[in-house]
């Protein structure tokens, strides 16, 4: 599905179906040197069982045009100009790593619009050592190696999201090049990482939701530890939210490495 955002052409996916406006909505953002295509299973899911989908690629990335966000609140507008322009009332936000944050900020600033939240490998603050910034940015296929490392538990997993011992390993790195090579203009990479390295409102942002709000971890989560989310979760609680959490015996790439899982926490907890 082909929209225009502020004044760009922008691409999401919809799980292979039409845009229904007598459904109800669940927006999937992507993290850094990804696209739509991480949520494959997932979103194509949800759109064969009643949810309208969109799995969009952030601005600057892959088939959407404009510029690539160069923080956590610029790609938060966006998301509220994408409902906008797709004409959605109200939404399930779903957003993995730096996706997350970008679905928390959206989500408070959108209120009622967002129906629930769900935040995949989520961390606050999300810092990113200063070693891994330098090398997304000189030596970029040696960072993803290296985010490719950290992100797994394993490199094929029985089931993956393509099938059986599918190498999520090889698939993954297949995919940082794509979205890299995909804007000459702007190293997107580096970018994000200092977009999930500089947001500061996470705290200020998750008392201010004013829906329920579900965290996928992954207890060998290397990139965004458990233990990295344990103030959002503490803060969202103590604000009088209503927090659920999950956690998979998986690493960072929660949605290749326990897709059914992963799809299931998600539909359950958009469903209630």
């Amino acid at each position: 599905m082909q929209l225009t955002v502020n004044d760009h052409n922008t691409y999401c996916y919809t799980g292979g179906k039409p845009f229904n406006a007598a459904q109800p909505t669940v927006v999937f953002i992507h993290g850094v040197l990804d696209d739509h295509s991480v949520w494959i299973l997932q979103s194509r899911y949800l759109a064969y069982h009643g949810w309208n989908v969109l799995a969009v690629d952030l601005p600057g990335h892959c088939r959407s045009a404009g510029e690539a966000p160069a923080s956590v609140e610029e790609a938060a507008d966006f998301i509220a100009a994408l409902l906008d322009a797709a004409g959605v009332p109200c939404t399930a936000l779903v957003g993995h790593s730096w996706g997350s944050l970008i679905a928390l900020e959206a989500a408070s600033r959108l209120q009622e619009r967002v129906s629930h939240l769900v935040l995949v490998g989520a961390a606050f603050p999300m810092k990113v050592s200063q070693a891994l910034l330098d090398a997304s940015l000189h030596e970029p296929m040696k960072a993803l190696t290296m985010i490719n490392v950290f992100s797994r538990s394993t490199l094929a997993p029985p089931p993956s999201a393509l099938g059986p011992g599918t190498w999520v390993y090889g698939a993954s790195m297949a995919l940082g090049r794509r979205v890299l090579a995909s804007n000459p203009k702007v190293n997107v990479f580096h970018r994000g990482f200092q977009a999930c390295d500089s947001y500061a409102n996470g705290e200020a942002a998750i008392r201010a939701i004013s829906c329920p709000v579900l965290f996928v971890l992954g207890a060998q989560d290397q990139m965004t530890p458990p233990k990295a989310a344990q103030g959002l979760i503490a803060a969202a609680r103590k604000a009088g939210k209503n927090v659920q959490v999950v956690s998979l015996a998986v690493g960072h790439r929660q949605m290749t490495e326990a897709p059914d899982e992963t799809l299931f926490a998600i539909r359950d907890f958009i469903k209630a």
